[in-house]
C-alpha cells in the first residue's frame, strides 16, 4: 500500500452545541462555515453548511462523523463523508474541548475519507478511499487527506 498526498482543507468551524450526558456520551455538532482546499490536483474552497458530528464517548475519545462540500476553482461541487477519531491524555482532550491551541503531535487526530462527485474532470474522486491527519485549532480543523493507492 502506498500513500499519495491528495490534498490539505482548513475548514473553519463555529463553536459546538452540545447535547451532554447521553446514554452514549456527550454529542457535538461543529457546523463548518468556510474554508479552503489546496492540492496538486484540485483547489477550491470549502462551502458553508457541512458539520462534524461527534460523539464522545465515557472513554474520553471523540468519535467525528463529517459530511461537507467543497467547490473547485473551476465551479465543481462535491460531497465528502469522513469518519475518523481524535483522542489523548485526558488534560489535553479538555484544553482540546476548551478551544485551546494544543500541539498537533500531542494528541491523535485521524480520518477516512470518501467523495461524491459529478461526472466529468473530478469523477477520479469517485475511486478512491483517503485517509487523513488533522488539526484542531480554536476555530479551525486542518486535514492534511493521502489517496491510498
Amino acid at each position: 500500500m502506498e500513500l499519495k498526498p491528495l490534498f490539505r482543507f482548513y475548514a473553519d468551524v463555529a463553536p459546538p452545541q452540545i447535547a451532554p450526558q447521553g446514554p452514549y456520551g456527550d454529542r457535538r455538532f461543529i457546523a463548518i462555515t468556510g474554508g479552503t482546499l489546496e492540492g496538486d490536483r484540485i483547489n477550491g474552497k470549502v462551502l458553508p453548511g457541512g458539520a462534524d458530528c461527534q460523539l464522545i464517548r465515557p472513554d474520553g475519545v471523540a468519535e467525528l462523523d463529517v459530511r461537507c462540500t467543497f467547490e473547485t476553482d473551476d465551479g465543481v461541487i462535491f460531497l465528502m463523508k469522513g469518519l475518523g477519531m481524535r483522542h489523548a491524555v485526558p488534560e489535553v482532550m479538555a484544553q482540546l474541548m476548551r478551544g485551546e491551541e494544543v500541539d498537533p503531535n500531542s494528541y491523535y487526530f485521524r480520518e477516512t475519507m470518501i467523495f461524491e462527485a459529478p461526472k466529468g474532470k473530478y469523477d477520479w474522486l469517485n475511486r478512491l478511499l483517503a485517509i487523513g491527519t488533522g488539526q484542531r485549532k480554536a476555530r479551525q480543523v486542518i486535514i492534511d487527506a493521502f489517496e491510498i493507492l
